[in-house]
């Protein structure tokens, strides 16, 4: 057995019991939860629930494997521990499922097969698509996802909060990326486990990005799988509006570019025939104005938030703004430099847009998603 579908869950009791039946199912488990001589092992992480999830679990599947957490992690924390526990049992493969995905019989055939006949593929999803409007996209994925320069997700079929209903614009061969959902994400173990996983910092959100780019500065490509499709519900943990998530947002987005930007402006700057040690010192220093920049952006958006009478989102920014400059861990210079010799010349960071996406997703949307469409053939 060379997959583990490891769902990581946090007082979700409810979807447990209504999602797991058809995850064991479509893995060829009994309806027990027994997965011997299935196509992969499906596993129960639980971060402390309070709402008596492992009972629900022990009761409804008694043979379904379970790894019981002491303590709330988060998503990162949660599947750095969970998948710690499994690292020397010989998988190939983890799936990483939300509590909330709903699947179909044949969804992991074609993941684990690009696995497979890819080795330079490092991590895969299949098209997210609504639960509640089966025929659209879904926010936190759709059919893989991009950033803009300072650091603005946004995905093939969803722009800001615009999702497109899938009309096979985004089907045929599994297409480069830059990052691929969380909510369903599969993993080459060995190269999850060589990067040490999900950064802890992060706790949860964007978690699943930061990842992605690790995975390309190691020369590794991101891709997502359309002949692979599951509905997710989304918010299961925590609300859409809620402020803990929107600081969560705020903050992980600053640390992402703060672990991976100035390799990037580094490898752009060695282009030019700089020497390594300049390409470094250089990269740093345009990656901090990058940085810099994005606070200023975040400032504005804090100070709208202000204006339209919605001070708790503007006290979550100004609060992930210093959890930021509590946490961040920028590379050296000596570490940019070994980079640039050992993997600069490799990795091909797919999926940054030039420029800011906001402005033209905002004034000139339709437009902007045109362009994603042509963008997409770049990448």
């Amino acid at each position: 057995m060379k997959t583990a579908i490891v769902i990581l869950n946090w007082n979700t009791k409810d979807y447990l019991r209504r999602f797991i039946p058809g995850v064991l199912a479509a893995s060829g488990c009994s309806k027990d939860g027994g997965c011997e001589g299935a196509e992969a092992e499906v596993i129960v992480a639980d971060n402390a629930s309070e709402d008596f999830s492992l009972s629900v679990v022990h009761n409804l599947f008694p043979r379904l494997r379970c790894i019981a957490l002491d303590a709330n992690y988060g998503f990162t924390g949660g599947y750095n521990k969970a998948l710690g526990q499994i690292r020397d049992e010989g998988f190939e493969y983890y799936l990483l499922m939300n509590t909330d995905i709903e699947v179909a019989d044949g969804f992991l055939g074609p993941l684990v097969d690009f696995m497979d006949s890819n080795p330079d593929c490092a991590a895969c999803a299949p098209k997210l698509h609504s639960w509640y409007d089966r025929d659209s996209f879904e926010y936190a994925g759709a059919a893989g996802g991009y950033i803009d320069s300072y650091g603005y997700p946004f995905c093939r079929g969803r722009v800001m909060k615009t999702l497109e209903k899938d009309c096979g614009q985004y089907d045929g061969a599994p297409k480069n990326v830059f990052w691929a959902t969380g909510a369903c994400l599969m993993v080459r173990a060995e190269v999850f486990h060589r990067l040490g996983g999900f950064d802890d910092r992060f706790f949860a959100h964007m978690e699943e990005i930061d990842l992605c780019w690790r995975m390309q500065l190691q020369g590794y490509r991101i891709c997502v799988v359309p002949g692979s499709t599951v509905w997710h519900l989304g918010g299961g943990t925590l609300a859409p509006d809620s402020p803990f998530k929107l600081r969560l947002n705020y903050r992980n987005n600053l640390l992402m570019l703060d672990n991976n930007l100035a390799y990037v402006c580094a490898q752009g700057v060695v282009h030019k025939n700089e020497t390594v040690s300049a390409a470094a010192s250089e990269g740093l220093k345009m990656a901090r104005r990058r940085i810099w920049t994005r606070m200023i952006l975040d400032g504005l958006s804090a100070i709208v938030y202000l204006c339209s009478f919605r001070k708790k989102y503007f006290d979550a920014v100004l609060a992930a703004h210093k959890e930021y400059r509590h946490l961040r861990k920028r590379p050296t210079q000596a570490q940019v430099g070994q980079w640039l010799r050992e993997k600069g010349g490799k990795a091909h960071i797919r999926g940054i847009y030039p420029g800011w996406m906001v402005p033209k997703a905002m004034f000139a949307k339709k437009e902007f998603i045109l362009e994603v469409h042509e963008f997409q053939n770049k990448v």
